[in-house]
């Protein structure tokens, strides 16, 4: 569905993407992750053919990109970072017109427009300006919007940032029944409870190289301890003073939060119940883990 290989692109001398090599299954939803600068919508980018790699191959739906870009894209889906709505249209109007950059007869997006905003959640808002839609509405509508020429493979940046937990839930489902319906997605993310449970596989990017590649469970398996106990409030110092030597565990210090990484918990639980007033709480790993331990806890601008 989608091939990059050795795929590398800078600019003014720094390396955004450096050596991609990337496959997409059929009906899977694929996820990229990687903090700011990453390269992560650099690659999307690269794949849709609107930036030309300076090395590497690339298609897309076996057309040769960038060369066969616009046949490519006929075949694709896009829900972008910002919301590309047009304020001048209704609901339904921008449907239409989006089909029309496809070439379909306005006959065929009228047959498809019920359906798409019942997928959207959107059944009695055809006739509402974008103005007055809320941002998860307007989501759902970009997502609908990408549907309009029914799509093979899907191209979602960051589709449900700045939206509440109802919105992005409802977003989830309706990714969901796409892959259900045999749809493939490429999806970029910064929430790594989306992405779990979301993506089949997935690549995490750091400084424009994947360094780690599998499914979820694969990731936390292979790069991080089973078990975290978060220790925060008063007290974790000296307990760490008295305690984390002899105690078969890793330990990061992010903020006023200790994280302590184990294979087995119960040495530290049991001498953390006479801890007195310091907090903690216990969890198993997770893909936020390994994000942070791969590409380090710092702020990216």
């Amino acid at each position: 569905m989608l091939s990059l290989q050795g795929v590398r692109k800078s600019y003014g001398g720094r390396e955004v993407v450096a050596g991609i090599d990337l496959d997409l299954r059929p009906g899977e939803c694929y996820g990229l992750l990687g903090p700011n600068g990453a390269g992560k919508t650099t690659t999307l980018r690269l794949a849709l053919g609107l930036i030309a790699p300076d090395a590497g191959a690339i298609h897309v739906l076996g057309e040769p990109v960038p060369a066969r870009a616009i046949a490519a894209r006929r075949r694709l889906g896009v829900v972008p970072q910002a919301d590309s709505l047009d304020p001048d249209f209704t609901v339904a109007e921008n449907l239409l017109v989006y089909g029309r950059y496809f070439g379909l007869r306005d006959s065929a997006v009228h047959a498809r427009i019920p359906g798409l905003l019942a997928f959207a959640g959107l059944e009695t808002r055809g006739a509402a300006r974008i103005a007055s839609l809320s941002g998860g509405m307007k989501r759902r509508l970009s997502l609908a919007r990408a549907l309009v020429n029914d799509p093979e493979l899907l191209f979602l940046d960051e589709p449900t940032t700045g939206l509440d937990p109802q919105a992005r839930h409802l977003i989830w489902d309706r990714l969901k029944r796409l892959v259900g319906r045999g749809r493939t997605i490429l999806l970029t993310t910064h929430f790594m409870d989306e992405a779990e449970r979301l993506c089949d596989r997935l690549a995490i990017l750091d400084n424009g190289r994947i360094i780690a590649q599998g499914t979820p469970e694969q990731l936390v398996a292979e790069h991080i301890e089973p078990h975290v106990l978060e220790l925060f409030g008063e007290g974790v110092g000296q307990w760490l003073d008295a305690h984390a030597a002899r105690l078969p565990a890793r330990f990061e210090k992010v903020g006023e939060t200790t994280f302590c990484y184990l294979r087995d918990p119960l040495p530290a639980l049991a001498e953390l119940r006479q801890a007195g007033a310091m907090r903690y709480l216990q969890r198993p790993a997770n893909l936020e883990d390994v994000f942070l331990k791969l590409t380090g806890h710092d702020l990216r601008d």
